[in-house]
């Protein structure tokens, strides 16, 4: 690369509390490197801390005195590079430009409803409507195209576009696109006039299908830069994939953050100049400053945005570690651990390639860009401890900067900082005198002394035990180290990765002092930390290249005979577009590196793989997809072809700064000797590791020979960095890195007493058992075929004790948590001695602790070396087909049980390993078929796939027990297990006093009925004296002829999620919560039906009535929808006049509504309802819009919010939806929905949320047909569905002055 200008090279990190500076003179050499570490924000000594960085290493490198805050001479400097946290600030604290939101008529509300889930299902006070919106203002443009054909079509019709059509047009991604709507110019520069005359310039504009066809978003940026708009985001321009919602989101976070980060950069280059620069003052010093964006590569200042600028600095840090940690010749993959002050990144390198995702949620925002696979967790060094519930806690909350970590002497919490202090893991002596009212102290030891021993009586009086202050704050880094693994372990397991296989590379400020105990809990050996740890990101930034990317949609089937012409075309011309880019810059072809990529799914779903062309010219694309979705999904089809969804070119200009020997090629260059202690050691400390205080040597790294071998205990340190060592470790130093091996072996750290349950290994299980039902979780997720599984999300797994008792359940569906381990406890009982090893069980019946059919249930059982069943897991599944009569198998109208589909009460699905297809086809194809009026499965091969998805998730589960049983023993395992449930049984008695404490009574009651008019009554008495917790439901009406009886399974679901949102704090969810309660239900009520009743509206509806009857008995808050809104259409199979049987399809979604208000309670003030989420017993996603119009012959023609149909109160409750689907084919539609005739009561004076409404339109006769709350229609070819959904109640009278 040619250089204009001097030979000084500049990297800088911008953190949110430290900005990191490195600079090189020219020499290229690392002994001529230069490093400042400054605050962020210091306005009493300088405007900007970037600009103050540079003129520090001007000064060091010019020698010369430069005064604060003048304009810097750069021409010495060749190159400038940046990395900042601005935008990810900016969106946090939501302080970005004003901007207008452009989209196309009726999805005004699109970034308002998300993908309709709330972030945490036990929280009642829905957080999502925390975080306002990134736009000021949102206009609809009455525009409208969509796709022709729908990929769902049973008989596959691609059309073939005709000239004489001008509606008909070939879109960008090859597919024929329907021009239903073209918009009219004059509004359109109406519209925007009045959005200008409002004071904003900058627009962001989605329109739905502009992927494949922009022509509209292009006509409205056309008349946006006439008007004089100052920014406009265009989604086609800036992320032209498939995806409406994180298409749009991207689209309006670049308005939003663009602007502010243009501003920055004319602050930053009017700061610099170059002497005899024409242009000097101009602002065109940007073309000398590189910034990294979210992917790792390096940009141009003037070409760098918002949208990927928002991981700029963590980006750096994967550079960092790639370009000085991953060694080619073993190709040993690494883990990045950037542990910082209040949180934590993780990810992952190997393959020599970084990776990437293409769509992410930070700061609230969903983000479709390419960006490196960086994970956050929220555990830092300022993350504070605290002792909740009889558990140790490590965060989420932080101490942040200020006030800091309590010896930072701003009377801040405790936190792993203090903890790391007070085991003499930090060494004050090291750390910067800048404490203090004056800013000129160390850090104050005594105060977290002082705050650790009150602690630690608090503890032992809680418990009735003696631990020492040291077992107590060793505790909190153990749970600490645990808390961070589990997402790690997620990470890479997820992706098919073996974690034990990996090197753990540590960086940040804080990373040093955990990554040996978190390497261990990962059963990873090896640990690397470059000498530049504490700065690592600068360091990336230093190193990294410079990157051009270019993208198109495509819909091409890989296998068809011209898809190869085709791709290698459009390859060569995102290359010259990318190469011409590089050039422009002074790269030269020599220098450019050229990465292809398709992203490639299989036909019928909508997982997507990136998958790099591996070999220049070679064209397997198919084998390496094929490799790629087995190692990731555990899978791949033969029979299904495969869909380009997008081509991608990806050119690297090599920036060859500078090359590190690998670590192994020092292990084997230098000699290893054992260290000099009476030479080496800086001073000698007294540490706590294991179970005991060591005098540890401390030893500064800067004066150890390369080659030096220290073994543990002892610390390495500098000026920037701290790195524990313990017993079991030994540290080899050499010239550019610390490399530590671990002996696992000697790991016994933490003592069991017999007897006492420690509540330090009570606060590692909570996580370990979790962790567990997550990985089977993740697993089935991955493995599954249907959307409904792996978009939707629909499912939920746990683990069981031996008899069927919850132990852990990962926070799916709700409406799963309780009623799983009915049907566990059954099963236990019902095979108890006959089950053998690799047996698997499937369920999925009412009477058998079932809730409705389409939810099966896969159970395995896990075994002893001595052939006793242990442990149970079990994953729940939600299949969209399986037989009755109608597709999609939610008949809104259905009066029997067999009328909703297969009922398996239980049956071996595997019997000693082998697979028992014979029997899923006789259950799911033949069995339901034999009733009058009905079908077995229409979709069997997608049951067999989803059930060998639930077998691998539990397979899974039995192999992480397995582990969890070799790390601590069985007695261990079984100890824990059972303190874990008693500990969630305390922890509910104590929030139940708490509630009979705040109301001064211990008898509760409410009831509430279905629109049918059943009723469902509970009366609440709490006798905390004899730990008598009654909930009964005896007067509750009895079953009905219908579907909206409910098996007590779900009744139990409700009560336990419920219970587990009044606690208000995170718990283990598991049998202990509801251990202490008493449930009475009458028989053959609608709560308990009797055999044979049909069932699938109490899954759906009834579970959430009964939620909102418990939560107003407890004057928790007023009702919410009280429904889940099922939605289903879809065709039937035919017989064609070959006698071939052609399939149909079938679609299935749950629509969101309002969240009733909040009471004022023991638990805290009142809350407005959140609106159009979906509440309680349910959390499933909505499909995407324009993959709901590619695959069904469907038009989304408005998802909005239904505006004041909360009820009004001193807290409102939140708004419904209404959702218009038009239909371009003819199908069956069905609707199972509630609140259609009683509405969502408020509470205490609140008024009534409105009443839901389902009509048709017949586009035959124009008319508007009330279809009610449960029906089926056949819908014509341009019917309209209209769904409103209720909204919550209010709370208390409103108070007008």
């Amino acid at each position: 690369m040619v250089s204009n200008y001097g030979n000084i090279r500049i990297a800088i990190d911008r953190g949110g509390t430290f900005t990191d500076c490195i600079g090189n003179i020219g020499t290229g050499k690392k002994e001529d490197d230069r490093i400042i570490k400054l605050l962020s924000v210091d306005p009493k000594n300088y405007d900007d801390a970037p600009l103050e960085g540079i003129r520090r290493l001007l000064e060091i490198f010019e020698n010369k005195t430069i005064p604060r805050n003048t304009k810097l001479d750069i021409s010495n400097v060749q190159s400038i590079r940046m990395g900042t946290t601005l935008a990810t600030n900016c969106a946090l604290e939501r302080n970005g430009e004003d901007c207008c939101f452009i989209t196309t008529k009726g999805f005004k509300d699109t970034l308002l409803i998300g993908d309709q889930t709330r972030p945490n299902i036990f929280e009642l006070n829905i957080a999502r409507d925390k975080l306002k919106p990134l736009f000021n203002m949102c206009v609809e443009i009455d525009e409208r195209i969509t796709l022709e054909d729908f990929s769902e079509d049973p008989e596959k019709i691609i059309t073939k576009v005709d000239q004489d059509d001008d509606n008909l047009v070939i879109g960008k991604s090859g597919e024929a696109v329907r021009i239903i709507k073209k918009p009219d110019l004059n509004e359109i520069r109406s519209t925007l006039n009045l959005v200008y005359q409002s004071g904003i310039r900058s627009i962001a504009v989605a329109f739905v299908h502009s992927y494949t066809y922009p022509n509209h978003e292009l006509l409205i940026k056309k008349i946006a830069e006439d008007i004089g708009f100052e920014h406009i985001s265009l989604s086609s321009e800036i992320s032209p994939m498939i995806k409406f919602l994180p298409r749009a989101y991207s689209a309006v976070a670049d308005a939003y953050l663009t602007p502010v980060i243009k501003n920055y950069l004319k602050k930053i280059s009017h700061g610099l100049f170059i002497k005899n620069d024409s242009t000097a003052g101009s602002g065109n010093t940007l073309k000398n400053i590189q910034f990294m964006q979210s992917d790792g590569g390096l940009v141009e200042g003037d070409k760098f945005s918002g949208l990927k600028s928002i991981l700029s600095g963590p980006a750096g840090g994967i550079v960092g570690y790639a370009e000085t940690c991953y060694d080619p010749e073993n190709s040993i993959p690494l883990i990045g651990f950037d542990m910082g002050g209040t949180s934590t990144d993780v990810s992952r390198y190997g393959s020599g390639k970084l990776q990437h995702v293409f769509e992410t949620v930070t700061a609230g925002i969903t983000i479709q860009s390419p960006q490196l696979d960086i994970h956050t967790i929220a555990a830092g060094g300022s993350s504070i401890l605290s002792w909740e519930n009889g558990l140790f806690k490590v965060g989420p909350k932080s101490a942040s900067a200020d006030p800091g970590p309590a010896c930072y002497r701003k009377n801040g919490p405790l936190t792993i900082t203090d903890a790391n202090l007070y085991l003499g893991r930090l060494i004050p002596e090291m750390f910067p005198h800048i404490f203090g009212p004056n800013e000129n102290e160390p850090l104050d030891l005594e105060i977290t002394k002082d705050k650790f021993e009150q602690l630690t009586t608090k503890i032992n009086k809680d418990l009735k035990v003696k631990m020492t202050t040291d077992e107590v704050v060793y505790g909190f880094l153990k749970v600490a180290c645990e808390s961070m693994a589990r997402p790690i372990r997620a990470l890479t397991e997820a992706k098919g990765y073996e974690i034990s296989k990996h090197r753990l590379v540590s960086f940040g400020g804080a990373g040093g002092q955990h990554a040996v105990a978190v390497a261990e809990s990962l059963g990873i050996d090896t640990v690397l930390i470059h000498r530049y740890s504490s700065v690592l990101s600068a360091y990336g930034i230093f190193l990294a290249n410079v990157v051009e990317e270019q993208q198109k949609p495509s819909s091409l089937v890989l296998s068809d005979a011209n898809s190869r012409r085709i791709v290698e075309k459009e390859f060569k011309d995102l290359e010259l577009i990318c190469k011409s880019k590089l050039y422009n810059q002074n790269f030269f072809d020599e220098d450019i590196n050229i990465e292809r990529y398709l992203n490639l799914r299989y036909e019928g779903t909508e997982t997507g793989l990136m998958i790099l062309q591996e070999e220049e010219n070679i064209w397997n694309f198919q084998k390496w997809f094929s490799s790629a979705h087995h190692r990731e999904f555990g899978f791949s089809f033969d029979n299904k072809r495969i869909i380009v969804d997008d081509i991608r070119v990806r050119a690297i200009g090599k920036s060859n700064i500078r090359a590190e020997s690998s670590v192994d090629k020092q292990l084997a260059i230098y000699h290893q000797k054992v260290v000099d202690s009476m030479k080496n050691i800086f001073m000698t400390k007294s540490i706590f590791f294991e179970n005991k205080r060591i005098d540890t040597p401390i030893y500064q790294i800067e004066k150890m020979e390369y080659g030096t071998q220290i073994r543990g205990p002892a610390i390495l340190a500098d000026s920037t960095q701290t790195n524990v060592l313990p017993p079991n470790a030994i540290a080899t130093v050499l010239e550019s890195h610390i490399f530590i091996k671990i002996d696992h072996d000697d790991n016994k750290s933490i003592v069991d007493r017999e007897g006492a349950v420690n509540p330090v290994l009570l606060s590692i299980f909570s996580h370990r058992f979790m962790d567990i039902a997550e990985q089977m979780g993740t697993q089935l997720r991955k493995t599954s075929v249907s959307t409904n599984v792996k978009e939707r999300l629909d499912f939920s797994c746990a683990l069981f004790d031996n008899k069927g008792n919850l132990v852990a359940n990962a926070p799916h569906v709700p409406v799963h948590l309780g009623s799983m381990s009915t049907c566990i406890k059954l099963q236990a009982k019902l095979w108890e001695g006959k089950l053998k090893p690799n047996d698997v069980l499937i369920t999925n019946h009412p009477e058998a602790g079932g809730t409705h059919l389409p939810d099966i249930t896969v159970i395995s059982p896990t075994f002893s070396s001595d052939g006793d069943i242990i442990f149970y897991v079990a994953s729940r599944a939600h299949h969209a087909e399986i037989g009755g009569i109608l597709p999609g198998s939610i008949p809104p109208n259905s009066k029997e049980l067999y009328e909703e589909g297969v009922a398996i009460y239980s049956e071996l699905l595997v019997k000693e390993g082998i697979f028992q297809e014979d029997m899923v086809y006789k259950w799911f194809v033949e069995e339901p078929g034999k009733y009058y009026g009905c079908s077995g499965s229409r979709k069997v091969s997608d049951n067999i796939s989803d059930l060998k998805a639930q077998i691998a998730a539990n397979t899974k589960g039995i192999h992480l027990i397995n582990t969890l049983i070799t790390d601590y023993s069985l007695d261990i395992i079984i100890k824990y297990m059972k303190a874990i449930q008693q500990n969630a049984c305390e922890t509910i008695k104590k929030m139940l006093k708490q509630l009979t404490s705040h109301y001064g009574r211990n008898v509760f009651e409410s009831e509430d009925r279905m629109d049918d008019g059943s009723l469902i009554k509970l009366k609440v008495t709490l006798n905390n004296e004899d730990d008598e917790y009654i909930f009964n439901f005896s007067e509750t009406s009895s079953q009905v002829y219908g579907n909206l009886n409910a098996p007590e399974a779900i009744t139990n679901s409700a009560i336990l999620y419920c219970l587990r949102c009044l606690v208000g704090e995170d718990i283990p969810l598991n049998q202990g919560c509801l251990e202490p309660l008493t449930i009475i239900i009458p028989k053959g009520s609608i709560l308990s039906p009797n055999k044979g009743a049909a069932v699938v509206g109490g899954n759906v509806l009834t579970s959430q009535r009964v939620t909102d009857v418990i939560l107003k008995t407890f004057n928790v808050m007023a009702d919410s929808q009280g429904d889940c809104n099922n939605f289903t259409f879809g065709t039937k199979c035919v017989v064609d006049s070959d006698g071939d049987t052609i399939d149909g399809f079938g679609y299935y979604e749950t629509i969101c509504g309002g969240v009733g208000a909040g009471a004022p309670s023991w638990r805290g003030d009142g809350w407005d309802g959140a609106s159009a989420v979906h509440t309680n017993m349910t959390n499933t996603r909505m499909t995407d819009p324009e993959v709901f119009e590619k695959r069904y012959p469907v038009l989304l023609r408005e998802f909005s919010i239904r505006e004041n149909s909360g009820g009004n109160g001193h807290f409102r409750g939140g708004c419904g939806v209404i959702r218009k689907i038009e239909f371009r084919k003819p199908v069956i539609a069905s609707i199972l929905s509630e609140r259609r005739v009683l509405p969502p009561n408020g509470l205490h004076g609140g008024m009534n949320g409105l009443r839901g409404e389902n009509t048709w339109f017949r586009s035959d006769t124009s008319a508007f047909i009330n279809i009610g709350g449960k029906n089926t229609v056949n819908v014509q070819t341009g019917d309209v569905v209209i769904i409103k959904t209720p909204g919550g109640g209010g709370y208390g009278v409103k108070i007008t002055y």
